[in-house]
């Protein structure tokens, strides 16, 4: 018997991809697709679902990973595949601490989404070991420490140093000295292209609807 299969996913391309992709394998049946992860649990509640690849940023800015959250908590035994194309640094961390069984890049093979949808599927919990490779400026994503992305995704908010200090129960100076190491790894001369090039490319992402748990 195939696995019923519900798809989250609000790019138009991207969820007929999957369709096509879910279709084409007889060992998965398409039944459902959605672009709003809000829906999710509610799908869940009225359908036999055995698996969801679900998007992290939705329509209406839901966050797929808070709805991860939800249905992980009331059907435990449903499995959850994240994907997405962004690669911002905390999706990862959360979907582990979620309980999320696999998460998966966005690279448009048939064969590669498939092999992780029956390995899921069979037990296995598939993970990349890192976020993908981003240049940025003169630097990579990969080269920022944990706290510079701390501060980094914080700085997407517009706060002044001050006010990111307090919330990450660090000091001024500290915010301050992490700003200007981001700016000379990158040589962007203006905290502004640093962070409008960050957020532009995904490398971090924060808003009010992508903010659940340790995001």
């Amino acid at each position: 018997m195939a696995y019923n299969v519900l798809i989250v996913e609000d790019q138009d391309l991207a969820r007929e991809l999957f369709e096509i992709y879910v279709n084409s394998s007889e060992k998965f049946h398409l039944l459902l697709s959605i672009s709003n992860a809000s829906a999710a649990v509610e799908v869940c509640r009225k359908n036999p679902v055995d698996l969801i690849l679900m998007d992290v940023m939705t329509e209406l800015n839901h966050s797929g990973l808070d709805a991860a959250a939800e249905v992980k908590a009331q059907f435990p035994n449903i499995k959850i595949i994240i994907v997405t194309s962004m690669p911002e640094f905390s999706w990862l961390t959360r979907a582990r601490e979620i309980g999320v069984d696999s998460f998966w890049y966005k690279d448009g093979h048939k064969d590669s989404i498939l092999d992780v949808m029956e390995r899921t599927m069979a037990g296995e919990r598939i993970y990349p070991d890192e976020t993908p490779l981003i240049r940025i400026g003169n630097a990579t994503n990969h080269e920022f420490t944990q706290r510079e992305l701390d501060i980094l995704k914080e700085l997407t908010t517009g706060d002044t140093n001050a006010e990111i200090a307090q919330r990450l129960s660090v000091s001024v100076g500290t915010v301050k000295s992490h700003i200007l190491h981001m700016m000379e790894k990158t040589g962007f001369k203006t905290r502004t292209e640093l962070v409008s090039e960050a957020r532009g490319l995904g490398i971090v992402i924060k808003g009010r609807n992508m903010e659940g748990g340790s995001e």
